[in-house]
């Protein structure tokens, strides 16, 4: 069994849907940060099968973590500090994001000129799904 050591000051982003990590970690430009990361794949998960899990020692104090919420709102951030969890955070659905999401629709305006801003709008809370607000393809999470 895989065993990745605890951290003393920094979060951990867990519950995070299987093969989803990478896209967590490219959109925090992680490989551009000093931190120590751990990135987890397809971890055991009673609740969901398998998970990813990122673990990041340091802060991320210019980063908007609730903007997660719009790549995968089942994701769980725990802060830790002095190696304890100090606080739980589900990251809330942000009702507008941008550059965030980018639309796959290849008549959408965005896919035509380049440099416009990827921009999604929340349109059902309850299943987290969010639509361009130029084209309102709705954003496929897979």
């Amino acid at each position: 069994m895989l065993n990745i050591g605890g951290i003393n000051q920094g979060i951990v982003i867990d519950h995070i849907k299987a093969g989803g990590a990478m896209k967590i970690y490219s959109y925090l430009d992680l490989e551009n940060k000093d931190c120590s990361v751990a990135v987890i794949k397809n971890a055991r998960s009673n609740k969901m099968g398998k998970k990813d899990i990122i673990k990041i020692e340091g802060t991320l104090d210019d980063i908007d973590l609730d903007i997660l919420g719009a790549l995968d709102h089942q994701i769980t951030i725990d802060v830790i500090e002095n190696g304890i969890i100090v606080e739980k955070k589900n990251p809330k659905l942000p009702d507008h994001v941008n550059n965030v999401l980018k639309c796959k629709n290849p008549r959408c305006i965005t896919s035509i000129e380049q440099g416009l801003v990827h921009s999604y709008k929340l349109t059902d809370r309850a299943n987290g799904v969010y639509r361009c607000v130029y084209c309102e393809q709705a954003f496929d999470r897979r």
